[in-house]
């Protein structure tokens, strides 16, 4: 079984949190031809991926909760088995409406391992540790939706798209037997409260009742929601309005995800020195800048992929500066409902995300703009609550 603090577990449970990523980030460059394939319009594909993050958001209603009770590893492993097997539906599924019915019981079984993922890691460490080990963590899984982009590409272009689904139950396949064999269980204390909605929602009702957990929450989500906006659009807005094909596409959301990569390396050095806030602040000034050029340089720059690529790399770096420290601040006050806390942060933050994503795909058949006003906005609003708000 594998141990606390070594990097073994560390990588483990960073893949575990990056099956959701690497289940939007694989099929991206593929998004055009799903479209194509079952005669469809560009919001149509788009929601394969509303009703991931409406599944993602609605499985983690209860994994954490179940976990808290019945302990860690089983219910890890129920959802990667509903992953596996959704996976299989969606590379065979016939129809559009049947692709995106596979996408939603696919997100219910990968919203169990980021949810637990990280309620694993508070079950094992608390305070600036937990933020540094998230952060880790996040550097390690920054590398999945790096690559995965680019892997797509290389799918779509010599495979089709129903490969990539094919690809992601393999993926699931490997990571469940080593969860079997090398995960031990790290619940210590089981809650002994019976399972029951009711109970749920006054696990929820506490937490919401936190000024600072609500304070975090916040900041996840609206961090998240600038990057979901890009990881839904940019398939879009790159190939069809710049002119990229899937494979250069995967390259250059690559680039991307290396600000992400690189926002988590610095918050691992920076939290232990100056604490989770003054990191989560600056990283909100980066979402805001980011977001900020974006839109100046679609508006008044040169008509090239990089006034959207050069600033989504600086808004991402805030990303990998917000997002760990925010999870470790939300679920720190909470060991004992670490399952809960998790799953609520997650819940808000995949629920705002899916409806700015369906916002924005219905938006993006007038035009290239909303991407870059959707994450200018959202960068700022990010910067506004921390700079604003006392707790």
């Amino acid at each position: 079984m594998l141990k606390p603090n070594t990097l073994a577990l560390t990588a483990l449970l960073a893949l575990l949190t990056a099956l959701g990523p690497l289940s939007t980030d694989l099929y991206l460059p593929s998004l055009p031809s799903i479209a194509s394939s079952f005669q469809s319009s560009t919001a149509a594909a788009q929601t394969t991926l509303s009703a991931f993050l409406f599944g993602f958001a609605l499985g983690q209603i209860f994994h954490g909760p179940l976990s808290d009770r019945l302990g860690r590893k089983p219910v890890l492993l129920t959802g990667m088995g509903l992953f596996i097997l959704a996976s299989f539906a969606c590379a065979y599924a016939p129809t559009m409406d049947l692709l995106i019915a596979g996408r939603f019981v696919q997100a219910l079984g990968a919203s169990g391992p980021i949810v637990l993922g990280r309620a694993i890691v508070r079950d094992l460490y608390e305070g600036a540790r937990a933020g540094r080990e998230l952060s880790r963590m996040g550097s390690v899984m920054g590398i999945v939706p790096a690559l995965a982009p680019i892997l797509g590409g290389v799918i779509e272009t010599h495979y089709g798209w129903r490969f990539a689904f094919t690809a992601m139950l393999v993926f699931g396949v490997v990571l469940g037997t080593v969860v079997i064999f090398g995960l031990p269980e790290t619940l210590r204390s089981k809650t002994s409260e019976p399972l029951s909605l009711r109970s749920i929602l006054t696990d929820y009702f506490q937490l919401l009742k936190n000024p600072r957990y609500r304070f975090y929450v916040s900041l996840s989500a609206l961090s998240y929601g600038g990057l979901f906006a890009f990881i839904s659009g940019s398939s879009f807005v790159l190939q069809n309005h710049y002119g990229l094909d899937a494979l250069r596409f995967g390259v250059s959301f690559g680039l991307v995800v290396l600000g992400y990569i690189s926002g988590t390396l610095l918050a691992a050095r920076l939290v232990v020195k100056i604490g989770i806030d003054r990191t989560i602040g600056y990283g909100t000034m980066a979402l805001a800048s980011g977001g900020s050029l974006m839109l100046g340089a679609f508006l008044f720059g040169p008509v090239s992929p990089f006034v959207i690529l050069l600033p989504m790399m600086l808004y991402t770096l805030g990303v990998g500066l917000v997002m760990p420290q925010s999870m470790a601040g939300a679920m720190s006050p909470f060991p004992e409902r670490a399952g809960a806390a998790s799953s609520m942060l997650g819940l808000m933050q995949m629920i705002f995300a899916a409806f700015g994503g369906l916002l924005l795909g219905h938006l993006l058949d007038s035009g290239a703009w909303p991407l870059p006003v959707m994450i200018a906005t959202l960068g700022l609003a990010a910067f506004c609550r921390y700079r604003f708000t006392q707790i």
